[in-house]
């Protein structure tokens, strides 16, 4: 039976499948030497090398992040900013898909998310959680039935494939006949290409996620040529089956050798009573590269594994302390995704730019630019920045403007911001200046507070 197939999308996967080969090329032509590509110039979305996930710039990208359950706690959308506040680089969402009894993440408000994931430079990891213990736990959902509720949500998610991996069902096999998981995985995985998302897909084990059976661990293989764009991330949930520390290091170890990539999806340090090896799991995962993504933020029956109290991110709990300040923990390990705008760190040799400086570089001309609203969810909004090179091309740009009324940036991306009042200035990062002649360039964006508005702005070539 055909799901969703459409004309398009194959072709998309070619022509990506192109690019890809050209670039190969590219690279062997300068001695097969991948360079670093500059920030925020990213040219699709995530995809595997290997064991590692790389992120649309070609730069490895290792997960450091929590979990946030906003289908069960819609009036906690600040905690997207204060998650990336306290240093994460990764956020992991929890969404219905209708068959609990939690209700639907709606179109608008995962939308509403992405948004919020990007101004707060956090790559987000959508997962549907009705898929929890299914042929064990009653009412859960197939994973094809979680396939149909990401069909929903392809005009959503399509082209944010740079911001979003899709987790596609959590922990979606019990202990009840844990080898179902294989097969079903696999279809999962061929009908979400077939649909035609290009994003980098993720898959929990089975045995609620933890793989105590070593199912996914011996079927991965399988499971990973499944994939027609080779870009399954596996991920294992460590919780009171991995008291030991060398069950964590095995278990790393058995992905290693095959080569395939793998993340602990969740973790926590203790489960019903019982120890988890943690410390192990962050030293391990900092030595080998491995992301890791810990349960949970806030809202836990009873507060076990809550990071904060009651979501306030001042009152780290225990748990928190141990996933964001502890030696191996975000704040000290997590760098952010590329996409977003950060430069290599200069302090390594290996991401130093082996290019020599240019010279005579552009004259910098006249410019105009503009603000559209991209999205307007209500109580924000989300607008974008086109600026066009209406005399010779540009080398820099800087933007002013003044708000008519009572709008406001609450964040921005890949710009240099400053504000007085309803006064705002612009200015480009450096990669993001250049516009050729002739030519505009969608070149930041930024959320807003309401309402949403289109000033006057001027542009002036720098």
């Amino acid at each position: 039976m055909e799901h969703g197939t459409t004309d398009a999308a194959p072709a998309r996967r070619r022509m990506r499948r192109w690019l890809m080969a050209v670039l190969a090329a590219t690279a062997i032509a300068f001695g097969g030497l991948w360079q670093l590509v500059p920030a925020g110039a990213q040219q699709g979305g995530f995809s595997i090398d290997g064991t590692q996930l790389i992120d649309a710039n070609g730069n490895p990208f290792i997960m450091r992040g929590t979990s946030h359950p906003d289908v069960w706690y819609q009036g906690e959308f600040a905690s997207y900013g204060e998650i990336s506040d306290l240093g994460a680089n990764t956020v992991r969402v929890v969404l219905g898909s209708g068959q609990r009894n939690w209700g639907v993440s709606t179109a608008a408000r995962v939308q509403q998310i992405v948004d919020e994931c990007k101004a707060q430079r956090l790559i987000c990891m959508l997962e549907v959680h009705d898929t929890t213990g299914y042929g064990e736990e009653s009412g859960a959902a197939t994973l094809d039935q979680a396939v149909t509720f990401w069909q929903g949500l392809f005009s959503v998610l399509d082209g944010e494939e740079a911001y979003v991996l899709i987790n596609i069902g959590n922990e979606p096999v019990g202990n009840t006949n844990p080898q179902q998981w294989t097969q079903q995985t696999v279809d999962a995985i061929e009908r979400m290409r077939s649909i035609g998302f290009e994003h980098t897909l993720v898959v929990d084990a089975p045995n609620w996620g933890q793989d105590w059976q070593n199912v996914m661990r011996d079927n991965a293989e399988t499971v990973a040529a499944a994939d027609e764009d080779g870009n399954t991330l596996f991920s294992i949930h460590m919780y009171a089956v991995y008291s030991n520390p060398q069950t964590v290091i095995d278990y790393f170890d058995a992905f290693e050798e095959m080569n395939l990539p793998l993340i602990v999806g969740e973790y926590g340090d203790t489960f019903q009573g019982q120890t988890v090896a943690w410390e192990t799991i962050q030293s391990e995962a900092q030595a080998r590269g491995i992301g890791w993504l810990a349960w949970s933020y806030s809202g836990n029956t009873g507060g076990d594994l809550d990071q904060t109290t009651s979501f306030n991110p001042s009152a780290l709990t225990t748990w928190g302390q141990r996933v964001f300040t502890s030696t191996n923990g975000i704040q000290n390990t997590a760098e952010r995704a590329t996409v977003f705008g950060d430069d290599p760190d200069p302090t390594d040799p290996t991401s130093s730019p082996t290019d020599g400086p240019t010279t005579g570089g552009p004259v910098g001309g006249d410019c105009t630019a503009a603000i559209g609203v991209v999205n307007d969810w209500g109580s924000g909004w989300q607008g974008k920045v086109t600026v066009t090179a209406t005399g010779a091309a540009l080398d820099g740009w800087r933007l002013t403007w003044t708000w008519a009324g009572s709008t406001r940036i609450t964040s921005s991306w890949n710009a240099t911001i400053t504000s007085s009042g309803a006064g705002v200035t612009a200015a480009d990062v450096g990669w993001n200046g250049a516009v050729a002649a002739g030519q505009s360039r969608e070149v930041f964006g930024f959320i807003g507070s309401t309402p949403a508005a289109t000033p006057t702005v001027s542009c002036e070539a720098i």
